[in-house]
């Protein structure tokens, strides 16, 4: 198969979707790599790196969409890139369709095949793609969240740690998963006042064993919430609901009841942001006020770390792309139902359920996307 690597063009995002170990890995396999002109340049690696791996470097997008028949990406599509999908083509790489209409819209009348990492599933019922990237925004948040803390930035001007004698920053984790277990984790390390809130008792026993007495569990009710929250110095939106848009946890009247200068670190704004007052940002103006409260909502978190987050995305998509690119898409799915668990849209169809009720939208199931095909 020919695989297709461009490179990124949202704002400030410099990983992609492959590294040149990668790119060795499907050429060994018989498959041919179309990587495009300073692709790989965000996270140090150069056109000739990439040659050296096997691939092939074309110049610009539109010849690489138009010479691939499976695109590697990381983040969604952006309009440019929509316009040169087709049908029968397969797009893998984050979408994060269910707070983006727009995009659904574009993907849906390219006909494409559009596979997200963000709802592939294991055995286990985790998101196997979405856990290396929720690893690294969870990290990330309390880094950003102590800066935004800073007085400089528009926070209150505390010290996540504090001193001897003066307490620590409260910093509160909404959502118990990957990234906010993360986030509990350096903050905790950093000997913040930590408190996770999550609607799972079975989670908060692990996270009560995992943290002891380093950090409180709280079960989540809106009262819990409300009040841990107009405590906070920090508040990390961490919550998740697979392929579906983020629950509103935090209202706008809560926000405005919190400290001035306190910071609230959106994680789930890929998904339209757990707080009601949250709007998308971007690594080049990443923070807004309002209400007096400090908001850090970009979509991107792990592309200002891009080296280790392509490598880590890479270590887990690689075994997804040699099986679509051996077996084909269809045979793939049929054989691993949780990558099918993957399939978004297909030939104009929305193929997953949060998706399509988020959005207001027809649903196709995915059985009934590959069974006809199956057939004929």
């Amino acid at each position: 198969m020919k695989v297709g690597v461009p490179k990124e063009i949202k704002t400030r995002e410099y990983r992609v979707g492959m590294t040149p170990a990668g790119v060795r890995e499907l050429v060994q396999h018989g498959h041919a790599l179309l990587v495009e002109h300073d692709a790989g340049v965000g996270i140090g690696f150069g056109d000739d790196t990439y040659r050296a791996a096997g691939a092939s470097i074309v110049d610009n997008p539109a010849e690489l969409f138009s010479g691939a028949e499976m695109i590697v990406k990381v983040k969604e599509p952006q309009p440019p890139e929509i316009a040169l999908l087709r049908r029968g083509q397969v797009l893998f790489t984050y979408l994060h369709l269910a707070a983006d209409m727009a995009q659904t819209q574009g993907l849906r009348q390219s006909g494409a095949t559009c596979i997200a990492y963000e709802t592939v599933t294991d055995r286990a019922g985790s998101l196997p793609l979405l856990a290396p990237m929720s690893e690294v925004a969870g990290r990330m948040a309390v880094q950003v969240g102590a800066h935004c803390l800073e007085r400089e930035q528009g926070g209150a001007g505390i010290l996540l740690g504090g001193v001897p004698g003066v307490p620590p920053a409260k910093v509160v984790v909404l959502g118990g998963g990957v990234s906010g277990t993360n986030a509990a984790r350096m903050a905790v390390g950093l000997e913040a006042s930590v408190t996770i809130i999550d609607k799972s008792l079975t989670r908060l026993k692990e996270l009560d064993l995992q943290f002891g007495p380093r950090a409180t569990t709280l079960f989540a009710t809106s009262e819990a919430i409300e009040q841990a929250v107009l405590a906070a110095d920090l508040v990390i939106g961490a919550v998740l609901v697979p392929g579906a848009a983020a629950p509103k946890l935090v209202t706008s009247e809560m926000i405005g009841r919190m400290r001035a200068g306190a910071v609230v670190v959106d994680i789930a704004i890929d998904q339209g942001g757990c707080f009601e007052t949250s709007r998308p940002t971007t690594h080049s103006d990443p923070v807004f006020i309002e209400q007096g409260v400090v908001h850090y909502c970009v979509t991107n978190m792990p592309g200002a770390v891009a080296r280790t987050s392509t490598f880590a995305l890479t270590n887990a998509t690689l075994p997804f792309v040699l099986a679509l690119a051996g077996k084909g898409w269809r045979q793939a799915m049929l054989d691993d139902p949780h990558l099918a668990a993957g399939l978004n849209i297909h030939a104009g169809q929305v193929t997953h359920l949060a998706v399509a009720q988020a959005l207001g939208l027809h649903y196709t199931a995915v059985r009934d996307a590959l069974v006809p095909m199956v057939q004929t």
